[in-house]
């Protein structure tokens, strides 16, 4: 009796039970979600939350720093040949050109021609900080939220979705002046020749001026994705009071 007793109970205050308890689990959901999404939105309290101008302020100022330090490292001498997460290589379509010309004892003109392309790219690589700071500038409360929706590279993707077309357009005349500059004209225009002389290997067209401007803006939002990488993980990054407000 007292067994069937309980069951009657336990049958009658379960589901007033789950009735009670499922709008405080609703509740906590939608906390764990805010602060998932770095608290935006909500105004500046005693507990320590942020608005959204401060926080499409620290996106901003994520964006310059990393900006200015991805744009410092690759235009420095060295700054894409001696990384080589984004060294500028022979194009792939005259690979097998280079392979010969170096076995062929011409090692140091190819070594030339890939050395140049880097060089250009280092000489061309500040004129992008203009145009990024415009992009930044002109960030939404709208741009902000899909970016603390987005990853680690979030500000990253945003900016080149702002700027490549425009950095492209910006670049190309400037890699060919570099270009001319530095050699990278002669030196390509010396080993297509040479190998036009070599049977069997048939001549290679490229834009040269277009591979080397697109290799250098790949090259540029992969080092300023990696700046926006440190600020977000790491506090010695965050050199100013907003960075350290909104990312701590």
């Amino acid at each position: 009796m007292k067994e069937e007793f309980m069951k009657k109970i336990a049958i009658f205050i379960l589901p007033l039970c789950l009735c009670l308890i499922a709008p405080a689990f609703a509740g906590l959901r939608e906390d764990l979600e805010s602060e998932a999404l770095g608290i935006a939105g909500k105004s500046h309290n005693a507990h320590g939350t942020l608005d959204s101008k401060t926080v499409i302020a620290g996106l901003k100022e994520a964006l310059s720093v990393g900006t200015k330090n991805g744009v410092k490292n690759v235009a420095q001498f060295d700054g894409y040949f001696g990384n080589n997460l984004i060294k500028i290589l022979v194009p792939a379509q005259m690979q097998k050109i280079a392979e010969v010309l170096r076995d062929a004892g011409l090692r140091a003109q190819v070594d030339q021609f890939e050395l140049s392309m880097n060089r250009a790219a280092e000489k061309a690589a500040p004129q992008a900080s203009v145009i990024f700071i415009d992009a930044i500038k002109k960030m939404t409360i709208q741009d902000a939220e899909a970016i603390l929706r987005g990853g680690d590279m979030a500000a990253t993707k945003y900016l080149k979705s702002k700027t490549y077309d425009r950095i492209h357009g910006t670049f190309k005349p400037i890699i060919s002046s570099a270009m001319n500059d530095v050699g990278v004209t002669r030196y390509y225009k010396e080993l297509t020749d040479t190998a036009n002389t070599i049977p069997l290997l048939k001549e290679q067209t490229v834009d040269i001026n277009d591979y080397v401007t697109s290799k250098a803006l790949d090259g540029l939002f992969l080092m300023v994705g990696k700046e926006e990488q440190r600020i977000r993980k790491d506090p010695a990054a965050r050199v100013t009071e907003l960075l350290r407000t909104v990312f701590n």
